[in-house]
């Protein structure tokens, strides 16, 4: 089980946000570019940090931001009966390039070696990808395995405030360093627990 499975509780946030979305006329897609901004801010912010540490408390909020605007997206799309296939590209496109702002700003900030942080990228890629052919597959989206991107970006973002706190490297890393190896590691993992479930499927 992981964070993907309790998308219903996020309600609480992203529906009084959708509805403020519908009330002034913002459109679900409006908010999936938002959300993109504020990746792009946050890779911006992670990487100034390497040398402004308190740069870290800005990164975090710009991550938390993103998960918010990326789930009231869909929230907003279901309230205005705007769901469909056009806008589901769209968010699954923004949500890759999402990651790769979050995973690139750590890595060029120089929080782990750069071959963990592209074995890293490789690894959510994968995830992301072996899912979504499950549904081109027309099995429907399949979110299981030990890491789902909300598992992820909760863990960047507590471990980007636990490296604003603690800056010291623990075992040869900071916390953001240990943070790209765990994601290096569960990536795989579930990008191979994904293709296991699909497989059986046939």
């Amino acid at each position: 089980m992981t964070l993907d499975d309790f998308r219903g509780v996020a309600g609480v946030v992203t529906e009084p946000l959708s509805a403020l979305a519908e009330r002034t006329g913002i459109s679900p897609n409006q908010l999936s570019v938002l959300s993109l901004v504020f990746a792009a801010a946050a890779s911006a912010f992670y990487y100034l940090s390497a040398s402004r540490r308190d740069m870290l408390y800005a990164a975090a909020l710009m991550v938390l931001l993103n998960a918010i605007f990326d789930a009231a997206d869909g929230s907003l799309a279901r309230r205005t009966r705007k769901a469909d296939l056009k806008g589901d590209f769209l968010d699954h496109a923004i949500d890759r390039y999402a990651d790769m702002f979050f995973l690139g700003g750590i890595i060029f900030a120089g929080y782990a070696p750069w071959q963990v942080g592209l074995l890293a990228i490789i690894g959510v890629f994968l995830t992301s990808y072996i899912g979504t052919q499950a549904q081109a597959l027309q099995m429907g989206r399949y979110y299981g395995g030990i890491m789902g991107r909300a598992d992820r970006l909760a863990l960047i973002f507590l471990a980007t405030l636990g490296n604003a706190a603690y800056s010291d490297s623990i075992a040869g890393l900071p916390i953001l360093g240990w943070v790209l190896v765990a994601t290096m590691i569960s990536s795989h993992i579930t990008a191979l627990q994904r293709f296991h479930h699909i497989w059986q499927k046939f």
